[in-house]
């Protein structure tokens, strides 16, 4: 797997760094592939306060991850609550959720959760209590701002301003960020012009697709000598591409 770097994207870093440093809650949404985790990931380390939560599927997740984030960075309440992080992974869903409620409100916190799982009506109620209880702002990241992905979380952000949209690549910069990504995984090939142009059209400028092509190029499967098998690899890449998002 090449390892992630961003291209292209200091607009974007610039607009979501803004958001978190005024500390109101916000949506970032765009397709599966176009980076909203990673630019998100680059910029945390400036805001030591804010709580990411990785995988936002369920209350109890979330909570844990909370709960993690909190004793590691050294809030009182957890200090208080968890000898370390095994200790977390004993404590039920009902006291977890009173310890980090506990620490929101002493503290000065913010909260993203990224990778939305369809929330629940009782998922966005914990949502507005942190919201309401510790003065906490929770951002959130889903592939739309429709309720397929932000589910009962929608109504809290509502408004057009709180919504931040991360997008494919326009054509020009999707085929520089493709030879960039062919020059980083040293793939050669005696069609790579054909290829390139495959890959503008198959991936339609989404990032995460123009990585997954270009890798998925480089299996014994999809190569015949120096010429890579465009047809089946893009059958296969449609199949697979579609079970990720």
């Amino acid at each position: 797997m090449m390892p992630e770097f961003i291209f292209d994207r200091e607009d974007e870093r610039q607009v979501i760094r803004q958001r978190l440093a005024k500390r109101r809650p916000f949506l970032i949404h765009g397709p599966t592939g176009v980076g909203k985790t990673l630019l998100l990931r680059s910029l945390l380390p400036e805001f030591q306060s804010v709580l990411y939560c990785e995988d936002s599927a369920t209350t109890q997740l979330v909570f844990r991850s909370l709960a993690n984030s909190l004793l590691r960075l050294h809030s009182p309440r957890a200090r208080s609550a968890f000898r370390n992080e095994e200790a977390i992974k004993t404590k039920s869903a009902v006291s977890l959720k009173g310890i980090v409620m506990d620490a929101l409100k002493k503290g000065q916190y913010a909260i993203v959760l990224d990778h939305l799982g369809h929330p629940s009506h009782s998922f966005a109620a914990a949502v507005r209590e942190m919201m309401a209880w510790g003065s906490t702002p929770v951002s959130a990241v889903a592939r739309s701002s429709h309720m397929e992905d932000t589910g009962f979380l929608q109504p809290l952000y509502s408004d057009r301003s709180e919504k931040y949209e991360i997008r494919n690549f326009e054509k020009s910069v999707a085929e520089q960020f493709a030879r960039e990504v062919v020059r980083r995984t040293n793939l050669t090939a005696s069609n790579m012009n054909e290829f390139l142009d495959k890959i503008l059209q198959f991936s339609e400028g989404n990032p995460g697709a123009i990585v997954s092509l270009v890798e998925t190029a480089k299996h014994p499967k999809y190569r015949s000598e120096q010429h890579i098998k465009i047809s089946p690899l893009y059958i296969d890449f449609r199949m697979n591409w579609r079970v990720a998002g």
